[in-house]
């Protein structure tokens, strides 16, 4: 296994992410998992800031401009979006990733998916050193039992988590295809 040596600086990573709208841009593009226009960013952009669906044109239009004129390329900078301007589109890039390290999502019950691993498997340590220690109740079920519960639980719950980060998943298998692809044409 080999690691990344360009990883982008925390400092540089919180630069980015010190902006809303910038945030608000990554959010948006890792949530639709491909390449997608700056108008089509724009509006999404906008529809979160306002909340409303279509979002009113003087927002777009706002959203769009500060798109176009600093975040964009400040992001390709980076190397966090690749940008094409002749185009006018987007695509999340290789340091995409090192920015959402950053940005974990909560789920609705404001638990981080790093919490609830951790809550998951002390609760399943806690049941099998029970079990084993001969606690009334949980020792009635063999350990190897609560053993296979725990593990299934950990796979229910990582399937679960790439099911709802499947674009991010897709995306970044793609770019690690591509990458590779590259490596081996030159």
């Amino acid at each position: 296994m080999k690691l990344r040596t360009d990883v982008l600086p925390a400092e540089q990573v919180y630069a980015i992410l010190a902006n809303e709208r910038r945030r608000r841009a990554l959010e948006q593009l890792g949530s639709v998992g491909g390449v997608v226009t700056v108008h089509e960013l724009s509006t999404l952009v906008a529809g979160r800031e306002t909340g409303e669906s279509p979002p009113p044109k003087r927002c777009r239009e706002s959203v769009y401009t500060s798109l176009v004129q600093t975040h964009l390329p400040k992001l390709e900078e980076v190397g966090v979006v690749e940008y094409d301007r002749e185009t006018q589109t987007i695509e999340l890039s290789r340091h995409a990733r090192d920015v959402s390290l950053y940005t974990e999502i909560v789920a609705k019950g404001g638990v981080t998916w790093s919490e609830l691993y951790r809550a998951l498997g002390v609760a399943s340590l806690t049941v099998v050193l029970a079990a084993l220690l001969g606690v009334p109740l949980v020792s009635a079920v063999d350990p190897v039992l609560w053993t296979s519960l725990s593990l299934g639980a950990f796979a229910l719950t990582g399937a679960y988590q790439l099911w709802v980060n499947r674009f991010s998943v897709l995306r970044q298998f793609r770019i690690g295809r591509n990458g590779l692809l590259s490596r081996r044409r030159s």
